[in-house]
C-alpha cells in the first residue's frame, strides 16, 4: 500500500446538522490546494480526512506541506496503511519507522481502534506491537510518559494505519464557510496578520490596497503584491483591488487641518473599502488596527473611522501587542516582506502632531470642504484588480 496523509478535524466536529457542509467545503479546499501536486483522492470518515495519492507521479512532500496550511484541520500526518492484522501492523511499523526507531532511545505504542470489530482492543494492540518492536530494537526502552518516539497505530474501517506523531495543522474553519470580507492590506506587519486571522475563521477575502503615486513607489506596490502572494497558501485564491489614492490625499492636505490628515484619510479608506465590498458581495471589513498602537488607533479615532461604515468592521489584532503580532507574522511567512523599507500611503503627509482624541462634529465640519462623493466615485472607477493564487 502507498503512503497517505491523514488530517484530523478540529472545530468542525463540534458542528451539528450542518457538519457535512463544513466537511465538504474542507475537502473541496484541500483538492484545490493539492492540484499542483498531482491527483489525490480526498474524503472524510470518522473525523479524519484521508488524502490518498492516485499514482506514482504525486508530490507527497509538497502535498503534506500544503495540507498543513489548509484551515479546518488541527493535525496532519503521513501514514502507511496496512492490512488489519496484528503481525502486519508490526511489520508495517518496523519497516515504515525503522530510521526513527533506530534513532530513538525510548518509545511507546499508542493505538486507536475505531473499528470495534477488530478482535484486539487498543491496549492489547499496543502491548503486542510494542513487545515485538522492543525485541527487534533491543536498545529501546519503554517510556509511556515522555517517550522520544511515539508509534501511532489506528485501526479503521478500511485498513490499519501506522504513523509517527502528527504535526500541527492550521486549525480554524474551512475558508468559504464564514462568508466574504474585504481586508485592507497595507505594506506593514499588522494587516497581513489580521487577514490571516480572519481567514482562519472560514472567511473568504477580497484585499484592498491604496496606492499613491508618485508619493509611493512601484516597489511599494510590488511589496504588497508579494504579501498577498504569501497569504494565498493560507487564505486561498483572492483578488487584490488596488485603489488610486493620490488625489484624495492631496485634497485632504489642501483643505483640512494637518492634525486631522490621518483621521480623514482613514475615513476615506473605509468608504472606499465599503464600496469594494458592495461590488463584491462582501459582508464585513477587516483592518489591522491594534488599540493604542498609533494615534489613529485610539478608541476615539476608531469611532471616527467607523462612523462612515454601515458594514461591521472586524479587527482581529485589536487586543494584541506588537510582539504577539510579529510572532504570527513570522509563522505565516510575511514578516520579512513586511519590513522591507518601502513606504505605503499611510505614511504620506503624516501630521507632526496627529489628533488622538478627535470629535465627530469637528471632522464633519472639515470634510465639508471636500467633494466626498465625487472623490470616492472617481477612485472606485480607477480600481485595478489583480488575481492572487497560491
Amino acid at each position: 500500500m502507498n503512503e497517505i496523509i491523514l488530517m484530523k478535524l478540529g472545530e468542525v466536529v463540534l458542528k451539528g446538522l450542518n457538519r457535512r457542509s463544513f466537511e465538504d467545503k474542507l475537502n473541496s479546499n484541500i483538492r484545490r490546494r493539492l492540484a499542483h501536486y498531482g491527483s489525490f483522492r480526498v474524503y472524510s470518515k470518522q473525523s479524519t480526512v484521508y488524502v490518498e495519492p492516485q499514482g506514482d507521479g504525486c508530490d507527497l512532500d509538497g502535498a503534506y506541506g500544503a495540507c498543513r496550511q489548509v484551515f479546518g484541520a488541527i493535525a496532519v500526518t503521513r501514514a502507511l496503511p496496512c492490512p488489519k492484522d496484528k503481525d502486519a501492523i508490526f511489520h508495517c511499523a518496523q519497516n515504515y519507522l525503522d530510521a526513527e526507531l533506530r534513532a530513538a532511545r525510548t518509545f511507546k505504542v499508542e493505538t486507536k481502534r475505531a473499528d470495534k470489530h477488530f478482535p484486539m482492543n487498543s491496549m492489547e494492540i499496543s502491548q503486542y506491537v510494542g513487545g515485538l518492536l522492543h525485541d527487534a530494537y533491543p536498545h529501546l526502552k519503554v517510556d509511556v510518559h515522555t517517550p522520544e518516539l511515539c508509534v501511532h497505530v489506528e485501526v479503521r474501517e478500511k485498513a490499519a494505519y501506522v504513523h509517527a506523531p502528527s504535526q500541527p495543522g492550521a486549525g480554524g474553519l474551512p475558508i468559504g464557510m464564514g462568508g466574504t470580507a474585504v481586508s485592507l492590506l497595507s505594506g506593514g506587519i499588522d494587516s497581513p496578520v489580521s487577514s490571516y486571522m480572519i481567514a482562519k475563521r472560514g472567511v473568504q477575502l477580497e484585499l484592498v490596497h491604496f496606492f499613491s503615486p508618485p508619493y509611493t513607489s512601484q516597489m511599494a506596490l510590488d511589496k504588497v503584491k508579494q504579501l498577498a502572494k504569501e497569504l494565498a497558501p493560507w487564505c486561498g485564491r483572492m483578488t487584490l483591488h488596488i485603489v488610486p489614492f493620490t488625489e484624495i490625499q492631496e485634497e485632504i492636505r489642501r483643505a483640512c487641518p494637518e492634525d486631522h490628515f490621518t483621521l480623514i484619510m482613514r475615513r476615506f479608506m473605509m468608504r472606499l473599502a465599503q464600496g469594494v465590498a458592495k461590488r463584491t458581495g462582501a459582508k464585513a471589513l477587516v483592518t489591522g488596527e491594534s488599540l493604542g498602537q498609533v494615534a489613529s488607533q485610539t478608541m476615539d479615532a476608531l469611532t471616527v473611522s467607523d462612523e462612515v461604515c454601515t458594514l461591521p468592521v472586524l479587527r482581529p489584532v485589536i487586543g494584541m501587542d506588537k510582539q504577539e503580532i510579529i510572532l504570527i507574522s513570522r509563522k505565516i511567512g510575511t514578516f520579512d516582506t513586511s519590513i522591507l523599507p518601502y513606504e505605503d500611503c499611510c505614511t504620506v503627509f503624516t501630521p507632526r502632531h496627529p489628533k488622538t482624541h478627535p470629535h465627530l462634529d469637528e471632522v464633519h465640519e472639515f470634510e465639508k470642504a471636500l467633494d466626498i462623493e465625487g472623490l470616492v466615485e472617481k477612485a472606485l472607477s480607477g480600481v485595478e484588480r489583480v488575481t492572487v493564487s497560491q
